[in-house]
């Protein structure tokens, strides 16, 4: 069992607070109703073992967490490959390249990409 809980009853939103997506995802789902319990990742940084999880529950390779697009990544990193455990340290040291908001409920996790993604959990 990993470190993450992933109830039925409510989702798990990992976001990062200053993505406008992440903004309104949170926002159409509290207007939908939906039980959200919020992990900015600005204010709680993550385990290696949580992103290593999340990306499983993704089907992702941790590296493929990472938003090499973003503004941050480009003025700190340059395109190229690293160790898992390297990556996972770029994460926690810069939450905001991590793609996201990512939502779990249950044994579903989701990478939003419009804030409606987020009713199909």
């Amino acid at each position: 069992m990993g470190e993450i809980a992933t109830p039925k009853r409510q989702i798990t939103l990992y976001y990062n607070s200053n993505s406008v997506r992440a903004k309104q995802t949170l926002a159409y789902a509290k207007s939908e109703g939906l039980p959200i319990h919020e992990i900015d990742m600005l204010k709680t940084k993550l385990t290696g073992t949580q992103l290593v999880e999340l990306a499983d529950k993704l089907n992702l390779e941790v590296k493929d967490l990472i938003n090499q697009e973003h503004p941050a990544y480009a003025k700190h990193f340059e395109h190229h490959n690293f160790s898992t455990d390297d990556w996972i340290k770029m994460i926690q040291n810069n939450p905001e390249i991590m793609k996201q908001p990512i939502a779990l409920r249950g044994e579903i996790t989701i990478l939003v990409e419009t804030p409606t993604d987020i009713i199909k959990i």
